[in-house]
């Protein structure tokens, strides 16, 4: 086990997200922040299992370390992604947090019965959406994380 704080490694994050909106926020944050991350963003639920999974043009992309996860996702939604992860021997201790517009208590349950590491709905305001990256993000750095 390593604690990413002690490592001084940066965090590999991959971010599941197809608002352009939320995704410049998230991207804008994480940057502005004294922890660095690499950041790799992918669009749809396909995309997000061709990149954990190495497939076609994500053949050489890196493990993340932390995976944020929107559910309302096209092609394959965030549930079936979430599912896929943690039915995979290499890619089921990594942390994921679905970070959705549902308040729905239904919808979190199920993201937690199915491996969620947390569950946040997105708030509607752009600086509370940055304060709940920011808290993710500092969370995560200390947090001990398993070796990729």
């Amino acid at each position: 086990m390593q604690n990413s704080l002690s490592q001084k490694i940066r965090m590999k994050v991959l971010v599941v997200e197809d608002s352009p909106t939320d995704v410049k926020i998230i991207e804008r944050t994480m940057k502005r922040s004294a922890i660095k991350c690499d950041l790799f963003f992918v669009v749809d639920g396909k995309a997000a299992l061709d990149f954990l999974f190495q497939r076609g043009n994500f053949s050489t992309v890196p493990r993340p370390d932390l995976i944020l996860l929107d559910l309302n996702l096209p092609k394959i939604d965030g549930f079936e992604v979430l599912k896929e992860i943690k039915q995979d021997q290499q890619l089921r201790r990594i942390p994921v947090i679905v970070l959705t517009i549902s308040t729905r208590e239904e919808d979190a349950v199920r993201a937690y019965d199915s491996g969620a590491a947390s569950y946040m709905s997105k708030p509607v305001n752009s600086e509370d959406f940055e304060k709940l990256i920011t808290t993710v993000q500092e969370y995560w750095r200390i947090a001990t994380l398993p070796k990729s």
